[in-house]
């Protein structure tokens, strides 16, 4: 019914709002098939990587139906025309055409998949925590603001912010 779905679609979008208020960053990662829903919630996270297995893809469109959340996101991960292109035929790619497209960030051999993320995993989390924030903060204002603005914005949050840290004050004299 109708009721049924829109209480679904409720929850669904609640997922992808919990996702998004994360500060830190997120990391989806493939080791199979990831369709329709999956798929939407794999290109919410903050970075994707994927073994050589992988597939991706929205289907919705084969039973009559779009993928709201793919429709709003993947026009800003691959462009309008691919876009139109995986969401009207409900085609899915394998991974290294995720990959190439920029739908996800990296493919790695199945052999060896887990030691290659916790790769991943270890050079994001090495890093420090607040200045990880800020920089995804920054990141996702831009994607919502005219370009001028959303360099203004984000050098804000790095001026005001940010050099406020003891975390940028160490690396930057680290560096120099």
């Amino acid at each position: 019914t109708p009721e049924k779905v829109g209480e679904m679609m409720q929850e669904f979008h609640r997922i992808f709002e919990l996702l998004h208020a994360f500060t830190i960053p997120t990391l989806a990662v493939v080791d199979g098939a990831a369709l329709g829903g999956g798929c939407e919630l794999v290109v919410a996270c903050d970075m994707v990587v994927a073994s050589e297995r992988a597939k991706l893809g929205q289907p919705e469109i084969n039973v009559g139906v779009f993928p709201p959340i793919a429709a709003a996101v993947f026009p800003r991960l691959i462009g309008r025309n691919r876009a139109m292109e995986l969401l009207m035929t409900g085609e899915s790619v394998p991974a290294a055409e995720a990959a190439r497209i920029g739908l996800i960030n990296k493919v790695f051999p199945v052999e060896g998949f887990d030691a290659a993320v916790n790769d991943v995993v270890a050079k994001v989390t090495r890093q420090s925590r607040v200045i990880l924030e800020m920089t995804k903060r920054a990141i996702d204002g831009g994607l919502l603001r005219p370009t001028m603005e959303a360099i203004n914005a984000a050098e804000g949050i790095y001026m005001k912010e940010m050099m406020k840290t003891q975390d940028a004050l160490e690396g930057l004299a680290a560096f120099l």
